[in-house]
């Protein structure tokens, strides 16, 4: 846009439990002032370029929690430009990326390299995971918490020298970290025995809808359970990610206010989306880990988010090629692409009477915002970063593979029709994307925390 003032005019503002038309009005980088319509004082728009937000949604911007944007290393699965391009077009203005790229984030160095790569490319704004392994403890301990949103630690299979299973080094990096740990947990014994057994059952026969049975809801427990034990005795802030079963839900609280919580918990959208009974529709196309799990399981999950057990939803966007997933069951990777689509499916639940819009604001933007501590961003408040998203709740579209952003080019939502699109997306007040188009002329920002 021309002018670095504008207003966002007439938009049905959904924020902090409150929803009102108004107006917004955007200095730089900054939300200057929000308006309520109906004051008797009429807002002065002299200097200010209008956008005409009437019959909009106005939300604040997506913060992901949880991508796999696959740079360095993997970039011809995906990379820090067309992935962020994917997220600002589906209203996600932040993302947290994971550490498990070639090489691994293990130590500071490399962390910072990354964050130098992304400073010039990426249009969303962002943040990575320190990555933990058996034998790098010592840098672990170096995370500086007001530059860095997290520690990830893979309590499961993971790419590369990541799996984190000695007992002595967990009870370190729970015991020492000095800021939040995200956990990904599946019980690697576990999930040998039943890849064995289940191999030896089909070999590369093997259905797809094998894999709840193999990354079962016993590995999912055994592990969570014992990252809640640990944290629960160093007094460790622990974050578990991509929860999938019924069962995990008793570990967790809602009888406390988020920023009280030492222990919270994250779902992502294929969990909340699909069940077991898609694999034989979708195959290695909802082949994620952990597994999408069964309806009862899902159904959990969704009670899960509306109680707050569950606190925040994300993506763990993480694409591979088509060639790659279309192989046999057992040589076909784990993960998919999701950030264009997880606000509008989540606008599909609003839709079918499921989740309020306050509710996925609330677990889309407010509550990662407060989770992680993040610097001015994740609500619609003046003096906080324009990050914000305007969506048409009145529009539809299909999913198909020609409008899919992501490098992969493929979507498991794909045949999906969703009652909303995303308008516009502006991060920090540049207006990212609109109405099908991207502007890459400004790039996003390095998240800073409050901590």
């Amino acid at each position: 846009m021309s002018l670095a003032k504008k207003v966002i005019c007439g938009a049905t503002i959904v924020n902090e439990g409150s929803t009102f038309v108004g107006d917004v009005f955007v200095d730089g980088d900054i939300i200057a002032n929000i308006v309520p319509s109906g004051n008797n004082k009429l807002p002065d728009y002299s200097g200010y370029e209008i956008i005409d937000a009437s019959g909009l949604h106005l939300l604040p911007g997506v913060i992901d929690d949880q991508v796999h944007f696959r740079d360095p290393g993997l970039t011809y699965k995906g990379d820090l430009i067309t992935e962020s391009r994917a997220a600002v077009a589906g209203g996600v203005t932040s993302f947290m990326d994971m550490p498990n790229t070639i090489p691994n984030c293990l130590t500071q160095e490399l962390l910072e390299e990354k964050y130098q790569h992304a400073s010039g490319i990426s249009l969303a704004n962002y943040s990575f995971y320190m990555g933990a392994s058996n034998d790098n403890l010592e840098e672990v301990k170096k995370t500086d918490p007001t530059t860095i949103c997290g520690i990830k630690v893979f309590m499961g299979s993971s790419t590369g020298n990541m799996l984190v299973d000695d007992e002595d080094t967990l009870s370190g990096i729970f015991s020492s970290a000095p800021t939040l740990v995200a956990v990904h947990c599946e019980d690697e014994n576990t999930i040998i025995k039943n890849t064995k057994e289940y191999h030896d059952k089909y070999g590369d026969d093997a259905p797809a809808r094998i894999h709840p049975e193999i990354r079962s809801e016993e590995a999912c427990y055994l592990s969570s359970s014992k990252a809640v034990n640990l944290a629960k005795k160093y007094g460790t802030r622990l974050h578990v990610l991509h929860l999938t079963t019924e069962k995990e839900m008793s570990l967790f609280r809602n009888d406390i206010p988020l920023e009280n919580k030492k222990i919270t918990a994250e779902v992502c959208i294929h969990h909340l989306w699909f069940s077991a009974e898609d694999y034989d529709r979708k195959g290695n196309f909802i082949k994620w880990n952990p597994s999408i799990k069964y309806a009862s399981d899902r159904e959990a999950l969704l009670k899960a988010v509306a109680s707050n057990k569950i606190d925040v939803i994300a993506t763990d966007h993480a694409p591979h090629t088509l060639e790659e997933k279309e192989r046999v069951f057992f040589k076909a990777p784990s993960g998919g692409p999701m950030v264009q689509h997880s606000l509008i499916a989540m606008l599909e639940f609003h839709h079918k009477g499921i989740f309020s819009l306050d509710k996925i604001v609330e677990k889309m933007s407010h509550h990662p915002a407060v989770l992680f501590a993040i610097k001015e961003r994740g609500f619609i408040r003046e003096g906080y970063k324009a990050d914000l998203v305007l969506c048409d709740l009145k529009s539809s579209q299909k999913i198909e593979r020609e409008n899919v952003l992501y490098k992969c080019g493929w979507s498991p939502m794909e045949g999906e029709v969703f009652g909303s699109k995303i308008h516009s997306t502006f991060v920090n007040g540049h207006l990212a994307y609109c109405k099908g188009v991207i502007d890459d002329s400004k790039v996003g920002e390095r998240l800073k925390f409050n901590r």
